[in-house]
């Protein structure tokens, strides 16, 4: 089926990235490309706060219809504070990974209706959600390619 296809794109992303992850040091994760952006471990706390969020948009939308589920990005990485020195790096990144290997679960357990439900977040219209599964990988790698220094992923 075609939600279990990005269930399984999911987990190599997993496989490929967790690792590359690990392999950065705490002071890597702390780099921030200018004062005002971000520092790499919170764009990876960004990623948490986006899995967390999505999973609530990948089940509330198999019982209730149209849920509206959006969430204050900004806020919500200052409010859980991932950049402070205290909260390790390798906790983060097997959050990230945990997160994400629940999502897959989910995603592989959806049938094609499921996947055609509907979710509202900070758009006009309601979104499917095969759309927003599609859309998660599309804006996780787009984030990963950032924190790792790799070519650049376009996202809108």
């Amino acid at each position: 089926m075609i939600i279990q296809s990005l269930a399984a794109e999911l987990n190599q992303i997993i496989s490929l990235y967790y690792e590359k992850l690990s392999l950065m040091s705490e002071t890597d994760f702390q780099f921030r490309y200018s004062p005002e952006k971000w520092s790499k471990k919170e764009f990876l706390g960004h990623l948490i706060d986006s899995a967390q969020n999505n999973i609530r948009r990948f089940i509330v939308s198999q019982y209730e219809s149209s849920p509206k589920i959006i969430y204050d990005q900004e806020a919500w990485v200052r409010i859980c504070a991932y950049s402070r020195e205290d909260y390790p790096v390798k906790d983060l990144i097997q959050f990230w990974r945990l997160l994400n290997l629940h999502i897959v679960a989910i995603l592989s357990n959806l049938g094609v209706d499921d996947s055609l439900k509907k979710c509202m977040t900070n758009g006009p219209e309601p979104l499917t959600v095969y759309w927003l599964a599609a859309d998660y990988i599309k804006h996780l790698k787009h984030h990963l390619h950032q924190i790792l220094d790799l070519q650049q992923v376009p996202y809108p």
